[in-house]
């Protein structure tokens, strides 16, 4: 059988493009390496706003609503703020989250092939050849959706991206539930951590954004969790790459799109990436559901799409976090402190505004303290 198209990577990218797909009547295969539910590293925390995106209904696969945002500058100077007139937050484990979202994909019609992997590419006569782990498939369009460390884009003949480092520390809290979503900035360089409950649990991130050693955050992560109060003796630290958007490019080629990480579309400023890659995956469908119907731009439009509706956008984001983590104390008390600061990313992240209707103040608040007549 020749597949419409072959989606590689179970994902939020590659599940959501696999789920529109299908809807749409197309014949779709989805890829992926490990056995499903599997563990993905990841902070969990998703955006509301990726509900317009689907008719179903997500609450299966969240672990938590939040409401409440507290920050700390080095475990001190705390700040914490409500989300008003907002939907709250989803708190997420990526295991149970990404399953349900290739479940609602195999409800459609796509068909799962999960423990293969993907181990080389082809593109012949008019159609793609992936050699899998468990054989030889074909398909008419291909979806690289495998991640930040996955081979496809690079195969596909896409440039290296810049990767930067997250790691996670997974904790358990029985009987006493964390409520609020926390990050906590100066005890990382260049980035920040945070902690997301989980029910009886949470999951603690580091990030950082202008490079950073994988050794440096795992330290960096304990210290927190261990001045936090969580018991930490049989916790599990997990490091991963993260693929910031680097600027616009191209992310597509001859029958073949990138999605998700693979196309580097994790936010800049707060390292949001679940709701961008479902973003890229629903887009992917469309554009490749373009494709099979004889429209010959269908693809090409698809990259403009990325770069006009995400990175557009996102240019505004490493400005902002360009100015903060140069100067991140000055950046907590000028615009984390701020009390519509959490109201501002909220809205950003349910979709409600973009960062270019901060970005000028926020970058003239950032480096007020510095820069003679500007505040």
């Amino acid at each position: 059988m020749v597949f419409d198209c072959i989606v590689a990577g179970a994902g939020p990218a590659g599940a959501s493009a696999a789920y529109h797909l299908a809807k749409r009547g197309r014949s779709v295969l989805l890829v992926e390496k490990q056995s499903l539910p599997r563990y993905k590293p990841c902070a969990g925390g998703v955006s509301p706003a990726v509900a317009q995106w689907f008719d179903f209904d997500f609450s299966p696969a969240i672990a938590q609503r939040v409401e409440t945002i507290g920050y700390t500058w080095k475990l001190e100077d705390p700040v914490q703020a409500r989300l008003e007139n907002l939907e709250p937050m989803w708190m997420v484990q990526r295991d149970i989250f990404d399953h349900f979202l290739v479940q609602q994909a195999q409800k459609q019609g796509a068909e799962l092939r999960d423990n293969t992997a993907v181990t080389g590419i082809e593109f012949k006569g008019d159609r793609w050849q992936v050699n899998t782990a468990n054989g030889l498939v074909e398909g008419r369009y291909l979806i690289a959706a495998d991640g930040a460390e996955g081979p496809m884009s690079k195969w596909l003949g896409f440039k290296e991206p810049k990767r930067r480092m997250g790691a996670i520390l997974e904790v358990s809290t029985p009987g006493v539930a964390q409520t609020d979503a926390r990050f906590e900035f100066g005890m990382v360089k260049n980035g920040y951590l945070s902690s997301f409950p989980k029910g009886e649990g949470c999951s603690i991130a580091a990030a950082t954004f202008r490079g950073g050693d994988a050794s440096d955050l795992q330290t960096s992560l304990k210290d927190y969790a261990a001045q936090s109060g969580f018991n930490v003796a049989n916790c599990k630290t997990f490091t991963h790459s993260l693929c910031l958007w680097d600027g616009n490019q191209k992310l597509h080629t001859q029958n073949a799109l990138l999605a998700g990480e693979a196309a580097c579309v994790v936010d800049p400023l707060l390292a949001e990436g679940i709701r961008p890659s479902m973003f890229t995956g629903v887009k992917a469908a469309e554009a490749i559901d373009q494709a099979l119907a004889g429209n010959s731009s269908a693809l090409e439009t698809y990259s403009k799409i990325v770069s006009d509706e995400w990175g557009a956008d996102m240019v505004w984001a490493q400005r902002i976090a360009g100015a903060f983590y140069r100067f991140p104390g000055l950046g907590y008390k000028q615009g984390i402190k701020r009390p519509a600061a959490t109201s501002y990313f909220a809205r950003i992240l349910c979709g409600q505004m973009r960062y270019s209707d901060i970005a000028n103040t926020a970058i003239k608040r950032l480096s007020g303290g510095l820069i003679p007549g500007m505040g």
